[in-house]
C-alpha cells in the first residue's frame, strides 16, 4: 500500500475531520432506508419459521411433523436430512454446532425443523403443531453446575503469582458474579435467498461477516463458494449478536431455496430471537490479590469462569479478549490470569460489543475498589497508584505499552469533573441523608486494537472514479448504524478533493471485495478505510504518471482539492482530467487491500504484540440509591475519550454516547434469567430492561481527548471508537457500590453485575450485617 504519509496533509484537509452526519441519516428518519425485510419479494416469496423440542437436555426419540406438514400454506418441511452439504454453522467450521439439530437436543431453544409456508403467518403457526416425544436429562445451566468445557483452560502467567500474593503485606480472596446482556438489535436476525439459473445462490444477510455466511451456505448446500454472493447494505444493530449467529439464518433460508426453487425469506420473532441466539458471556470471578499498606499491587491470581453454551462460537476469541483486558489499565508485577470456559446447556454465547475485554475490565474495577475500601482510600488514588508506567509498562501477555495516555487524561478529567470537590461534598451529604445515599467514581479505560486472530487483520476495497469525476466505493466492512461507510467515503473524498457528495457509498458484496474479515474488534475504519486509502493511490499513481506524460508537471506539483486538479500554475476540473485520461486508456478502477503491521500473536506459547495500538478514555459517573428499595438514579456523568485525532467528530461523540447506555444497561438494568429447567425467562422488551431515555443523566458531559493523534500510522491518525466506550460506564456500577459503602462507613461492599434492585438490596443488606 502506498506509505502512510501520502495521506492529505493536515492543513489541507477539507472532508477529513468535518462532523458530517451519518450519510444514512435523512432515509433513517423519513423511513426510506431499506433493510432487508424492506426489499420488495418477489413473486413466489416463500417464508420460514423454526421449530424447537420443549426440553432443554436430552434426546428426540420420536418427531411427528405430519400435522405440521397438514397445516394451510406450508409447502416444505425440512429436517437435518435435508442439508445436502455440512450440517454446521460454527465459525471456521468447528463441527459442533449443527444447523438443524438430530437426535441430542442441547439447550432449549434448538431448532429442529423449519417450516416453509407462502405466507410467515401460516409458517409459525404450522411449526407449532409439531408432536414431540423426548427423553428430557438435567440441564446444566449454571458455570457452578458445569463439568465439561468447550476448550482446555487457558492462562497468562508472570512470576510466582501465589507467593507474591501470600507475602503481600495485605491480601484478600474474593469472589463476585458479572452478567451476560442480550444484543437487543432493532432489527433482527433475517436472512433472504434467491436461487439462481445456474445453482448459484444470492444471500441478502443481516450480517457482520458476509464471507462467512458465504462460507457456511457454499458448505451447507455443498457448493463452491463463487457459486454463493452474500449482499447487505445496512443492518439495524448488530453489536457482536451477527458476526457469527446471521448465519444459521441464512444457511436455513438458502437451504429452503435451493429445495423448493423459489425465493425464501427467514425473519425471526423477537421472542425466538433471543431465546435462540447467543449473549454476552457471563462469568463467576474468583480472585486472590496481594498489596502493599498504600494499596500498590504485588501480586494477582484470578480465575474467570465463563458461561459459553452448549458450543464454542466465538468462545476462543471472547474469553481470550477477557483475559487481556483484565488488567485494565494496571500493572501486576506477577500475575495468574485463568479462564476456564464451562460447557452449558444454554444457546453459545457469542461477540458482543468489546468481545470479552469489559468483562475482564469489571474484574480489574471490583479489586481496585475492594483495595481502596479495605485501606480507607480513595478508589481513585488507588486507581492512579497502579497506572502503567515507564519501568511499569509490561502487560500480562507480555506486550509493552508505549503510547500511555493514562495518567494525563485521566489528570484531566478529574479537574474537569470537578471530583475532589464533589467528593468532599458527596461525603458531607451521605453523613446527613438515611435513606438515599450518593456515590462517585472515576475509573479508566485502556482498549487494544486488532483482532487477536492475526489473519483477520486484514481488508479490501474496490474503488472506480468515473469520467464525469463521481466515486463508486464498495468494501468488505458492513454497516450497522456506526457510520463506518461515511468515514471510509470521507477518505476517498479527501483523497480526490471532492464533495462527500461526489462517493457513491454501496452495499458490502461478496462478489466485489472477497475473502473479507468481521465487521468487530473496533477495527472497520482502521482496516477498511486503509485498503480504500491503498486504492485510491493507485488510480492517482496513474493518474500522476498520465498528468507528468501529458503536460510535465511533476506529482509533488498536482493537487486534488475543490473538485479541481492543480497542475503547477493550472487547474481544471476533475472530471476533464479524467476523461483524458481515459481518452488515452488509463486504468481508473483498483482494488486496495491493507493489512495491520507490527503485530503478532502466538497463542501456544502466549506471546507476541497482539494490539496495533490502545484506545483510552475516562469516565466519572454519579449515582444516588435508594437503600429502602434499591432504586438507583444515574445523576451526572462526564467523560474524556482518546480517538485519536478523529475522522468524524460528530460520528464518533455519538458512538461514545451510545456506547456509554448500552454499557450502563448492562452493568445496571439488563439481566438473564433462566429456570431450573433451561428455559430463558427473560426473552421479550416486557422481561428484559434496556436503558429507556428517563435514564440517562441530565448532565451527560462527552468530549474527545486533545492529541496528536495514534502513534501508530493509522488511518489518519484516528483511533477505533467502537467498543472502547462500552466500558466507560463500569464507573456507573462503581459509584453504585460506592454509595452502597456509604451505608456503613469502613464496611467493603459487595455489589454484583447488573446491578439491578435486587442486587443493590442484597449488598446493602450485607453492608448493614457487616457482611
Amino acid at each position: 500500500m502506498p506509505p502512510s504519509d501520502t495521506m492529505i496533509p493536515e492543513a489541507e484537509l477539507t472532508v477529513v475531520r468535518k462532523p458530517l452526519p451519518h450519510d444514512s441519516a435523512p432515509r433513517h428518519v423519513t423511513g426510506s432506508a431499506a433493510y432487508i425485510d424492506d426489499i420488495r419479494e418477489m413473486a413466489g416469496t416463500l417464508h420460514l419459521a423454526p421449530g424447537y423440542a420443549p426440553i432443554a437436555a436430552g434426546r428426540i426419540i420420536d418427531l411427528d411433523l405430519a400435522a405440521v406438514r397438514a397445516a394451510p400454506g406450508v409447502v416444505a418441511v425440512l429436517t437435518a436430512e435435508d442439508i445436502p452439504g455440512a450440517n454446521d454453522i460454527s465459525p471456521k467450521l468447528i463441527g459442533d454446532d449443527p444447523a438443524l439439530a438430530t437426535g441430542e437436543i442441547r439447550f432449549h431453544g434448538q431448532v429442529v425443523f423449519v417450516v416453509v409456508a407462502e405466507t410467515r403467518d401460516q409458517a409459525r403457526r404450522a411449526a407449532k403443531k409439531a408432536k414431540f416425544k423426548t427423553e428430557a436429562t438435567a440441564p446444566v445451566i449454571d458455570v457452578d453446575q458445569a463439568s465439561d468445557t468447550v476448550l482446555p483452560d487457558y492462562a497468562f502467567t508472570r512470576g510466582d503469582p501465589d507467593a507474591a500474593v501470600a507475602g503481600a503485606p495485605v491480601s484478600f480472596s474474593d469472589t463476585f458474579r458479572i452478567g451476560g446482556q442480550e444484543h437487543f438489535y432493532l432489527e433482527g436476525q433475517i436472512s433472504m435467498a434467491i436461487p439462481g439459473e445456474a445453482g448459484e445462490m444470492l444471500v441478502y444477510a443481516s450480517t457482520q461477516h458476509p464471507s462467512e455466511v458465504q462460507h457456511l451456505v457454499s458448505h451447507a448446500l455443498h457448493i463452491p463458494s463463487s457459486a454463493v454472493t452474500v449482499e447487505i447494505r445496512r443492518m439495524g444493530g448488530g453489536f457482536g449478536g451477527k458476526e457469527s449467529q446471521a448465519s444459521q439464518w441464512a444457511v436455513l433460508a438458502a437451504l429452503a431455496a435451493w429445495k423448493t426453487g423459489q425465493p425464501c425469506k427467514m425473519r425471526l420473532d423477537r421472542e425466538d430471537d433471543m431465546i435462540m441466539t447467543g449473549k454476552r458471556h457471563d462469568f463467576r470471578v474468583d480472585y486472590s490479590v496481594g498489596h502493599d499498606e498504600n494499596g500498590l499491587l504485588k501480586g494477582v491470581d484470578v480465575a474467570l469462569h465463563a458461561r459459553c453454551g452448549h458450543s464454542e462460537d466465538l468462545s476462543m476469541g471472547v474469553v481470550d479478549r477477557t483475559m487481556f483486558h483484565a488488567d485494565n489499565s494496571y500493572f501486576y508485577p506477577e500475575c495468574r490470569v485463568l479462564t476456564r470456559r464451562h460447557r452449558t446447556n444454554t444457546v453459545s454465547n457469542t461477540a458482543f460489543r468489546g468481545f470479552g475485554g469489559p468483562q475482564g475490565m469489571v474484574f480489574a474495577e471490583r479489586m481496585m475498589d475492594q483495595i481502596a475500601y479495605r485501606l480507607g482510600k480513595d478508589p481513585l488514588d488507588v486507581r492512579k497508584a497502579n497506572f502503567y508506567a515507564p519501568g511499569r509498562d509490561l502487560t500480562p501477555f507480555g506486550q509493552q505499552v508505549t503510547d500511555n495516555l493514562l495518567h494525563e487524561l485521566v489528570g484531566e478529567l478529574e479537574v474537569k469533573s470537578d471530583y475532589r470537590a464533589r467528593r468532599a461534598e458527596i461525603s458531607a451529604w451521605n453523613a446527613e441523608s438515611r435513606i438515599l445515599k450518593r456515590g462517585l467514581a472515576l475509573t479508566p479505560v485502556k482498549f487494544g486494537i486488532s483482532f487477536t486472530l492475526m489473519p483477520l487483520n486484514q481488508a479490501g476495497a474496490l474503488v472506480h472514479l468515473y469520467r464525469d469525476g463521481s466515486l463508486h466505493l464498495n468494501h468488505g466492512g458492513t454497516e450497522m448504524g456506526q457510520g463506518l461507510f461515511l468515514k471510509v467515503a470521507q477518505v476517498v473524498a479527501e483523497e480526490f478533493g471532492v464533495d462527500i457528495g461526489k462517493v457513491a457509498i454501496t452495499a458490502t458484496r461478496t462478489d466485489k471485495v472477497p475473502n473479507t474479515s468481521p465487521t468487530a474488534a473496533s477495527t472497520g475504519t482502521d482496516l477498511n478505510a486503509m485498503a480504500a486509502l491503498n486504492a485510491c493511490g493507485q488510480i492517482k499513481d496513474r493518474l500522476y504518471a498520465f498528468i507528468e506524460e501529458k503536460w510535465q508537471v511533476r506529482r509533488n506539483q498536482v493537487k486534488f482539492r475543490e473538485g479541481q486538479v492543480f497542475l503547477g500554475n493550472r487547474a481544471m476540473p476533475l472530471a476533464e482530467l479524467v476523461n483524458a485520461a481515459y481518452m488515452e486508456r488509463v486504468q481508473l478502477s483498483a482494488a486496495g487491500f491493507y493489512k495491520t503491521p507490527k503485530i503478532a500473536w502466538n497463542r501456544d506459547k502466549a506471546e507476541g504484540r497482539p494490539f496495533f495500538y490502545f484506545a483510552y478514555g475516562a469516565s466519572c459517573s454519579e449515582v444516588t440509591i435508594d437503600t429502602m428499595t434499591g432504586e438507583m438514579k444515574v445523576d451526572r456523568v462526564d467523560v474524556l475519550h482518546d480517538v485519536g485525532k478523529s475522522i468524524n467528530p460528530a460520528i464518533d461523540i455519538g458512538q461514545i454516547e451510545g456506547g456509554f447506555v448500552q454499557g450502563m444497561g448492562w452493568l445496571t438494568t439488563e439481566e438473564l434469567v433462566w429456570d431450573a429447567q433451561g428455559r430463558l425467562r427473560t426473552h421479550a422488551p416486557s422481561t428484559y430492561k434496556i436503558p429507556a431515555a428517563s435514564d440517562i443523566p441530565e448532565h451527560f458531559r462527552v468530549e474527545l481527548y486533545e492529541s496528536d493523534g495514534a502513534r501508530e500510522k493509522t488511518i489518519y491518525r484516528s483511533k477505533a471508537v467502537g467498543e472502547p466506550p462500552l466500558m466507560l460506564p463500569i464507573s456507573v456500577w462503581c459509584a453504585i457500590a460506592n454509595a452502597v459503602a456509604a451505608v456503613r462507613p469502613g464496611g467493603v461492599p459487595k455489589l454484583d453485575a447488573p446491578a439491578t434492585p435486587e442486587a443493590i438490596m442484597k449488598a446493602v443488606r450485607a453492608m448493614l450485617a457487616g457482611d
